[in-house]
């Protein structure tokens, strides 16, 4: 490689080999994870039905999730590790808030206690929030910095984990009622979605970043958004409730698709950026001040 073939390398933007899909897994997995247990947690307080499948599979796949990221990173004794930094990293609260949500939400399987479920569904929302904080606070990737970053992953993870909630009315018929409130979720996802990306294309974003997402920007806003908004509210009705089913999980699938792109596909490093040109004789010029 010649000396400008390198130095080309280090100024223009890259897409980071930091996270792959492992990485990618755990946010797919954690995010459904913690909202699907805060789900769980509502329609507990709200039903007679006993949810305490729900509640394994929500911490089954945050564990899923967190498995992933430690088989990434390879050896289980640098793994620990991320739990010594909780006054400056985001990892590590991430982390922390996992080993709570397992203590807590244990403890309401074996107790049979709506309250306490919702008590881990608290902490599970707590958990995406700090997913998606992990995300902001990585400052060289222009999709992760942006300020709805956190938005965009939150109402992302709170519409997965309804959506799976009504995808399990299936079983719990009683579920569909909440098919109303998956819409709510996904109108508002949609909202942020619009806001992220507008920000984005207001930055200095690397090019390449722009067209990940518009390669999946049709099928996220219409099969993501539009189709099981439709399908939601037509739940609500008295003989289309099965229709709560097919619109909770597209809300999932397509979930997984925008943070799998966030991921593996859109984040590129910034690369070298001049807000502004610099010129010679710009300087405004200076008045003379006279005396009186």
């Amino acid at each position: 490689m010649s000396a400008r073939a390198k130095i080309h390398d280090r100024v223009a933007p890259r897409q980071q080999t930091n996270w792959d899909a492992r990485a990618a897994a755990n946010f797919i997995c954690g995010g459904a994870g913690g909202s699907l247990m805060l789900a769980t947690g509502v329609a507990a307080t709200m039903s007679d039905d006993d949810l305490r499948p729900l509640a394994i599979v929500a911490l089954a796949l945050v564990g899923l999730g967190l498995n992933a990221v430690f088989f990434e990173i390879g050896r289980p004794s640098r793994a620990l590790n991320v739990f010594r930094h909780v006054s400056t990293s985001w990892m590590t609260r991430e982390a922390w808030i996992a080993l709570v949500l397992f203590c807590v939400g244990g403890a309401a399987l074996l107790l049979k206690s709506a309250p306490m479920l919702l008590a881990a569904g608290g902490i599970g929302l707590g958990f995406v929030f700090a997913q998606g904080r992990m995300l902001e606070a990585n400052k060289g990737i222009a999709a992760f910095r942006q300020k709805t970053t956190v938005a965009l992953i939150v109402s992302t993870g709170l519409a997965e984990g309804f959506g799976l909630l009504t995808v399990a009315s299936l079983h719990w018929p009683a579920l569909r009622v909440f098919s109303v409130a998956l819409a709510a979720l996904l109108a508002v996802r949609f909202l942020v979605w619009r806001a992220y990306i507008g920000a984005l294309r207001e930055g200095n974003t690397p090019a390449g970043a722009l067209k990940a997402f518009a390669a999946i920007a049709p099928l996220f806003v219409w099969a993501g958004h539009f189709a099981p908004i439709v399908l939601a509210l037509t739940a609500s009705l008295d003989d289309a409730g099965w229709l709560a089913a097919p619109a909770g999980a597209l809300a999932a699938v397509t979930g997984a698709a925008l943070k799998h792109t966030l991921i593996c596909r859109a984040a590129f490093t910034q690369g070298f950026v001049l807000p502004k040109n610099p010129r010679r004789g710009g300087a405004p010029k200076l008045t003379k001040i006279q005396d009186n």
